[in-house]
């Protein structure tokens, strides 16, 4: 049988690569699922983490060990320098999981530092991120402020050496774990999205800035509001030039858009063997599930919404690695595709499984919760589709 890999054009070893990540998935993250569903259940309203910290510290040493930590961060950084292509195949795999282990350095924000920060930053934030030594977190969501980005209120007003940031923002991620956050404010609010939108890097700490309540979802993740009052920052803190954050930060956010698309094809393919399995061994009137055409179809449609997915995910990591510029485009086409695709096959794969795949003995509710923010987060569906339309209208 011709390798799938070898068809796309792409190195053998990445196929390689794959099956470290699909042993490191099978031996490592499934095994701590029902701990991970049974947390979730009892942590009530509290943010206590999923995967407990001592266990967190475990993967990242055995990530390490299987070199898989660093895939794409340069090796002038310390890193392997494999490109996107390398971290998407990874993602996907590890993702085949419901157990929530994010890979470190997480490569959005790894991307933006790349790009803009200055030596001493580089020293301060870069080094220490790309060896998984700091955690980061993007602080732009606002309450008024989602989709939207250039609407965003929060100011960082000028003061003698440096920043006054003030606003709150909500639905930041990982607030808990992070050591700093990269923080978009408007320097100028005429200009906004064109000469007057500026990014700060804020360590965890800093005076002025604190973490709000929690907000409480219908998923796992417990993101939290960020609350800057006279946060002061010096002028070393600025992440790039001042008023021209808005085209990194697009950038940045296009990077998430494709791993989002590369996470939900590893969900799916855990969805479809969990259909393939139940529709063999399942047996109703005389005859197992896999006989029914109906079932027939509903892995056929998956299946191929899969393989369509993964050729979208490996189209804008190409392009990511040959250095094409914007791959805006692409990146939300992948988007918006993978996460309705997840959405539509965790719903058949609850279907065919009738009341067992509605308990949370299956990790089929376990995605079915949580697949559905992606739908909204770094951008909905809708906006995309607006971006898309409007890229291809204006040729």
């Amino acid at each position: 049988m011709v390798d799938r890999i070898q068809v796309y054009g792409l190195p053998e070893e990445l196929e390689f690569v794959r099956d470290i990540a699909r042993r490191f998935t099978e031996t490592e993250l499934m095994p701590l699922e029902k701990m991970v569903q049974e947390r979730e259940i009892s942590r009530g309203l509290s943010a206590e983490p999923l995967i407990p910290k001592e266990v967190h510290e475990h993967l990242d040493k055995k990530a390490r060990e299987l070199d898989l930590f660093g895939l794409d961060v340069p090796e002038e950084l310390g890193g392997q320098g494999l490109g996107f292509m390398y971290k998407a195949v990874v993602l996907e795999e590890i993702n085949r999981s419901i157990t929530p282990y994010r890979l470190p350095p997480e490569s959005p924000n790894l991307s933006w530092l790349i790009e803009e920060a200055t030596p001493e930053q580089t020293e301060k934030y870069l080094l220490p991120y790309s060896r998984g030594d700091k955690r980061s977190s993007l602080a732009l969501t606002e309450p008024n402020a989602g989709s939207d980005a250039a609407a965003i209120e929060a100011t960082a007003t000028r003061s003698e050496g440096g920043w006054v940031l003030n606003g709150t923002k909500t639905f930041i991620s990982r607030c808990d774990e992070a050591d700093f956050f990269i923080v978009i404010a408007v320097t100028d609010k005429a200009k906004r999205g064109r000469g007057g939108i500026s990014a700060f890097l804020v360590d965890k700490g800093t005076p002025g800035f604190k973490i709000g309540r929690y907000i409480w979802t219908m998923g796992y993740d417990t993101p939290s509001e960020l609350i800057f009052e006279d946060c002061f920052v010096p002028d070393s803190q600025v992440l790039g030039e001042i008023g021209w954050a808005f085209k990194p930060l697009q950038k940045r956010l296009g990077v998430r858009r494709s791993e989002i698309a590369a996470r939900c094809l590893g969900h799916a393919e855990r969805l479809v063997q969990l259909m393939v399995d139940q529709a063999n061994n399942r047996v109703t009137f005389g005859k197992p599930l896999a006989e029914r055409q109906a079932v027939q179809w509903m892995i056929a449609d998956s299946v191929m919404s899969i393989h369509a997915a993964r050729l979208m995910v490996m189209d804008v990591a190409a392009k990511m690695d040959a250095g094409v510029p914007d791959v805006r485009n692409e990146s939300s086409i992948a988007k918006v595709f993978a996460t309705e695709m997840v959405s539509t096959i965790v719903d058949r794969a609850l279907q065919l499984h009738g009341g067992i795949g509605y308990t949370k003995d299956s990790p089929i509710e376990f995605i079915y919760r949580n697949s559905r923010a992606l739908r909204i987060v770094e951008g909905a569906s809708e906006i995309h589709r607006r971006q898309i339309a409007r890229f291809r209208l204006q040729g």
